[in-house]
């Protein structure tokens, strides 16, 4: 695997550093995979909800025709969407369709809440009468649980995982599992470092998994009007200290925190600028620097598109 990677409790190895395929569509993620793939990415981040798993479905297959990479070289995670909760099995088979995959090297739960099942595959986020998400009181976060670790089972997916769970169902998860979570994939970046639940996962052979890690830039700053960490004079100061760019900077700090990172980027430079994380390190003493800044400040709202706040 290219870059370093993290043993994860499964056994299997992932990349320390991935490529989110959120917000993008149609042929460029075809030219954006390619791109990503001859600098050295190996580790693709998709979902369900992200509505383009077809593409990069067709973009997998040609990469693997053309021999420009072999399936077993490549990390590819997508995840159940809250819709289908009670639909595991038929949901992951449908990525995996979409995804022309025989198998996953990780599936997470999207979100810890099933809402109204609206036909698999289809991620809808329906909303009830009174204008806020139809959430489904009758499917355990367990039940989807046991229903993932069937996947295991089947050959269909060799680790799996959670997002976006708090250090409560966490440790929930632990006790209910019979294959433990492989990984928590949950925003985290230097506004929201969010030190105990990194802290209590990795302290349970969780390996937690940064999306958004550079605090959503400018996609979050344009959908919830969040300031961005990119903009912070502490860690501009830093980064030229070491002669790197800002997200050089704070990707690597992500790195050093142990966390996997998956920035997303549909610019050829930024792809090749967040891949060339690995020829510095930082000091003890300034990755201390870093954890006065904290804002302890969640960029990611999706409370704007469901109408309650699941995170209050």
């Amino acid at each position: 695997m290219a870059a370093g990677a993290i043993t994860l409790s499964s056994g299997y190895q992932m990349p320390v550093i991935g490529l989110g395929v959120w917000r993008m569509e149609g042929q460029s993620i075809r030219n954006l995979l390619f791109s990503a793939i001859k600098i050295g990415y190996r580790h693709f981040d998709c979902a369900a909800d992200y509505k383009n798993e077809s593409e990069v479905g067709h973009a997998l297959a040609e990469a693997f025709q053309t021999g420009l990479v072999k399936r077993e070289e490549l990390f590819i995670t997508t995840k159940l969407w809250n819709s289908d909760h009670g639909h595991v099995l038929e949901a992951c088979k449908d990525s995996l369709k979409k995804l022309q995959l025989e198998y996953l090297d990780l599936y997470l739960v999207h979100f810890p809440v099933a809402t109204r099942h609206t036909g698999v595959g289809t991620t809808d986020s329906a909303l009830a009468e009174d204008g806020v998400l139809d959430i489904d009181t009758s499917i355990s976060l367990e039940t989807t649980w046991h229903g993932m670790e069937d996947l295991v089972s089947k050959g269909l997916v060799r680790s799996i995982g959670i997002s976006n769970y708090d250090i409560f169902l966490t440790r929930d998860c632990l006790a209910y599992s019979k294959i433990n979570p492989a990984v928590n994939q949950i925003e985290t970046h230097p506004y929201f470092q969010r030190d105990s639940l990194v802290k209590f996962c990795q302290k349970h052979g969780i390996c937690v998994t940064a999306h958004t890690p550079l605090g959503g830039a400018a996609a979050n700053t344009e959908w919830f009007g969040s300031p961005s960490c990119l903009d912070d004079p502490i860690i501009q100061e830093l980064a030229k200290k070491y002669n790197k760019t800002v997200a050089q900077f704070i990707l690597r700090w992500g790195i050093q925190r142990n966390t996997v990172v998956i920035p997303k980027s549909s610019k050829l430079e930024r792809l090749q600028e967040n891949f060339q994380v690995f020829d510095f390190t930082i000091s003890d003493e300034d990755m201390d620097k870093i954890k006065s800044i904290d804002r302890n400040y969640r960029t990611n709202q999706p409370a704007k598109f469901w109408g309650i706040d699941l995170f209050a």
